[in-house]
């Protein structure tokens, strides 16, 4: 039987209001004691609820000056408990974040403490069915979005990637404290942490509640927490298409040199082409793209292994349609490499900077 006196809750909270308080009564029912409760600097009218909340339901109250953000809020929590954790000895497996507002029940908590139990070292997340005919249509595709991104760019497959109810283990804790982002965009991070980290991920379903489908508040704002969660993927494209137009500027140029010397003209000029945007894609997605901490070593011999097989597939390709069809040999190339780039992608993220940990 597990003890949720070893898994603490954390609660962030931006001007609460009485579901706040309901959901803390339904813990405290529950047997829920040890809650961290963050004010992340509401202003002074919603002072009550905090006042409320530590000294009728016992919770330790945090509290920001001002505004800082979710992510920050969480990693308030987060320090406070490993501190105390360290101070008192206690044991601590880990901690679970809910929502203040009214999204998650204390079975939900429950179920994700006792995954957290049988799976000690993974991250939990407790996920919601968006096919439910309660959710608002901007939660369903939001979501659904993400989710098509995080499979597409991350390899992660995730059914609920904005879920605030997530079982932390104690080790994981600690390295989010490290992890960037102050905001809604710190929970999409911790996911991609997880990836980086060889971290598991267990899904355990919850109960989908929203107020209404058109009503249901919430600070996340729809148009500029997405493009703060959606930045982080901008990397991904940076890289990818700075190097394709470095290779697509140098294979035009070096065919424009070699056309009216030498015979193989196109299979050269690739080649040339290659090497060159090959050195520049390679660093850039070491160290901006996929954060990696495997060895230089071990990753440009598997990167430059890739890049010859591309580069040769491209060649032949490129070689071979221009012969077929005998229009311009920019244009097949833009398509035989649009089609490459999407396999060595997914080659480069699971084998290439697969992080050794």
């Amino acid at each position: 039987m597990y003890k949720i006196t070893e898994v603490p809750i954390v609660i962030p909270s931006l001007e609460p209001d009485e579901r706040l308080l309901d959901f803390l009564s339904k813990l405290k029912q529950a047997g829920f004691e040890d809650i961290v409760l963050v004010n992340d600097g509401s202003a002074s009218k919603f002072d009550k609820y905090f006042v409320e909340a530590e000294q009728k339901y016992g919770c330790k109250v945090l509290q920001h000056a001002v505004n800082l953000g979710k992510g920050r809020a969480l990693k308030t929590a987060f320090n406070y408990i490993l501190n105390r954790n360290k101070e008192s000895n206690i044991k601590l497996l880990g901690c679970v974040t809910a929502d203040s507002d009214g999204q998650h029940t204390p079975e939900a908590v429950q179920k994700s403490i006792a995954a957290l139990y049988k799976e000690p070292n993974n991250l939990v997340l407790g996920c919601r069915n968006f096919d439910d005919e309660t959710v608002p249509w901007k939660s369903q595709f939001g979501n659904k979005l993400t989710r098509l991104m995080f499979r597409l760019f991350v390899g992660l497959k995730i059914t609920d990637t904005q879920t605030g109810l997530r079982a932390i283990p104690k080790a994981f804790m600690q390295e989010q404290l490290k992890t960037d982002g102050e905001r809604f965009e710190y929970e999409t991070n911790m996911l991609i942490e997880a990836k980086k980290m060889n971290i598991s991920i267990t899904e355990v379903p919850i109960e989908t509640i929203y107020d209404s489908k058109d009503n249901h508040a919430t600070h996340f704002d729809p148009v500029r927490d997405s493009l703060k969660i959606y930045k982080i993927f901008g990397k991904f494209i940076f890289s990818s298409l700075s190097s394709c137009v470095i290779d697509l500027a140098l294979f035009a140029l070096f065919v424009w040199l070699l056309k009216p010397w030498v015979a193989y003209h196109i299979i050269v000029a690739t080649c040339l082409a290659r090497v060159i945007s090959a050195i520049y894609n390679y660093l850039i997605n070491h160290s901006l793209v996929f954060d990696s901490n495997a060895s230089h070593k071990k990753a440009a011999t598997k990167y430059f292994i890739l890049a010859v097989i591309q580069m040769g597939c491209s060649a032949l390709l490129v070689n071979g349609l221009f012969d077929l069809l005998q229009i311009n040999e920019t244009l097949i190339k833009v398509f035989v490499d649009g089609c490459l780039f999407f396999i060595s992608f997914f080659i480069q993220r699971e084998i290439v900077y697969k992080n050794n940990s």
